[in-house]
This record gives structure tokens, C-alpha cells and sequence, in this order.
């Protein structure tokens, strides 16, 4: 955890209570401009409360007064055995006799609390009756082989040094052909390229293939003439470089329906697809 943050509490009849709580890691500082606001017999339970939770996400905070003086440490301590019958809890620690008039000031006081009520808090969530149960079936991944384009197929151009972010823009690849060069009647149009540089066409098996129109065309560092691009690929087209991607669940050359358990996870075979076709009735897509 990381916490840089000031905060002030009204309170009823006195002076508005202004803290900060700062730290790193599962130790915090809150250092408060009156501790004795909070140590009254109203606030108790919450307090207990917050250090409970405090404790089970493993968390340690130290109260401080004004002058950096520790008065109290809450949350994931070990709480004297003598103290607990003060404290009423495992997870509140006095520390020295600052910490026992702070609390005692507060508790001599006789005010209200400086902490919201309990009518605050949202309702627990209340356990069923009895158990329930997942009725809807729960439905398998489907093929990827997807003549409609699935998965957002695009080519977005990597950052250049000297050119901002905001010129590097994503080129949907929607035709059957998108045509790639420095002549304006190109589908995508870079400066610095040939007329016509490259081509990306979507072919009948629904994949999105490089094809060279100019001797300068790399896919991952390596000249081609034609390469079938996956998510991932890095195209070098002269000067200018850009990455193919599309949704992994539409990505042929990823798992069936996706990846599922990360890339050491027992993945699911992509079917052929003569055999999708055949198990289909006439006229579906595939």
C-alpha cells in the first residue's frame, strides 16, 4: 500500500481535527492533530472494528500526536496481555503513557465520538437459507474461424521519437485489400514509403496476409515477399513500423476460443477447418 493523504473531522462543540496518513508497504503513519477526539467511549467500538480489519489485511498504522510522539499502534500487533482488558482488543497496542492520558482524556471528556455511526456502513451481504445453485448452462467457446473479421484486425503504427503519440493512429483493416504507401490514394498513407509499399489482404480462410510491393518490407526483422500475420507481428516497412493485432479469440494461430490458464495451461486445438465446415449446416459461417 501507498498513502500520501491530509484529511480534517468536524466535530460537535470543538476545534475541526486535521491528520495525515503516510507510508508504504504494510506500515503507515497517522498522525492527527488531537488524538484524544477519537478515544472516547463512543468511538471505542470502531476502533476495535478498524483494527480488526486492519489485522487481517496485514496492515500496521501508528498514531501519532502533532510532534511525531507514538501513541498508539492498531492493525496486525501484538497487544500486551495486561492491556486487553483496557483495550478489549488483540489488535490495539498502547504505546507508553502518552498513548493511556490521550485515551484517557478522551474518555474524561464525555463527548461524542468524532467517528461516523454505524448507520453509515452498508449492510452485510445476509447467507442464503439454503445453498443455490447455477442454473444457466454454461455455454463452450466457439470456433475462431470467422469470415466477418472478428477480433478488431489493425495495424497500429509504434511511436516515433520525434513525433507525439497522438500522430501514431490505429488503421482498421476492413477491406478485402488495404493498400499501404506515401500515395494519398492508399488505404493507409505514410510518408517516407514507396507509391505503393505493401498490401494486407484477407484471404478466404479468414487470415490477414503481408504482401511485399517493395523490397523493404520486414516482419520481425526478416524480408518477405508474403507472411500471414498474428497478433503481435511487427511489420518494418521502410522507415515506418507498425504492429498487427486482433483479439486473441478470433487470432488463428492462438487457441481455440482463446488461451485459458496463461501460456504453460493445457490450451484447446483449433479444429481444422474442413471439418467445421462439414459438422455445419449449408449456409452458416465458419
Amino acid at each position: 500500500m501507498e498513502a500520501d493523504l491530509c484529511f480534517q473531522v468536524d466535530v460537535d462543540g470543538r476545534p475541526p481535527v486535521t491528520g495525515s496518513l503516510t507510508g508504504s508497504g504494510s506500515d503507515l503513519t497517522l498522525a492527527v492533530s488531537d488524538p484524544a477526539a477519537f478515544a472516547g467511549g463512543s468511538d471505542a467500538e470502531s476502533l476495535r472494528r478498524v483494527a480488526d480489519e486492519l489485522a487481517d489485511l496485514g496492515l500496521r498504522v501508528r498514531v501519532t500526536d502533532r510532534g511525531g510522539r507514538s501513541l498508539l499502534r492498531m492493525g496486525d500487533v501484538r497487544t500486551p496481555w495486561w492491556q486487553r482488558p483496557v483495550t478489549r482488543s488483540a489488535h490495539l497496542r498502547v504505546a507508553g503513557v502518552r498513548g493511556l492520558l490521550a485515551a484517557g482524556r478522551g474518555r474524561a471528556r464525555d463527548a461524542g465520538g468524532a467517528l461516523p455511526g454505524g448507520g453509515l456502513t452498508p449492510p452485510s451481504t445476509p447467507y442464503p437459507v439454503a445453498p443455490t445453485f447455477l442454473r444457466r448452462p454454461v455455454k463452450r467457446v466457439t470456433t475462431t474461424h470467422d469470415p466477418g473479421r472478428g477480433g478488431g484486425p489493425r495495424l497500429v503504427e509504434v511511436p516515433m521519437t520525434d513525433v507525439a503519440r497522438s500522430d501514431h493512429p490505429v488503421h482498421w483493416l476492413q477491406s478485402e485489400v488495404t493498400t499501404i504507401g506515401s500515395d494519398p490514394a492508399c488505404d493507409v498513407v505514410l510518408p517516407g514509403l514507396a507509391a505503393r509499399h505493401a498490401e494486407v489482404r484477407h484471404d478466404a480462410d479468414d487470415e490477414f496476409v503481408l504482401v511485399a510491393l517493395h523490397p523493404d518490407v520486414r516482419v520481425h526483422g526478416e524480408r518477405i515477399r508474403e507472411r500471414v500475420l498474428r497478433t503481435g507481428s511487427r511489420v518494418d516497412l521502410g522507415v515506418r513500423q507498425l504492429v498487427f493485432s486482433r483479439e486473441e479469440y478470433a487470432d488463428h494461430g492462438r487457441p481455440y476460443g482463446g488461451r485459458i490458464g496463461g501460456e504453460l495451461g493445457f490450451q484447446r486445438p483449433q479444429p481444422p477447418r474442413h471439418a467445421l465446415r462439414e459438422d455445419r449446416p449449408t449456409g452458416s459461417a465458419d
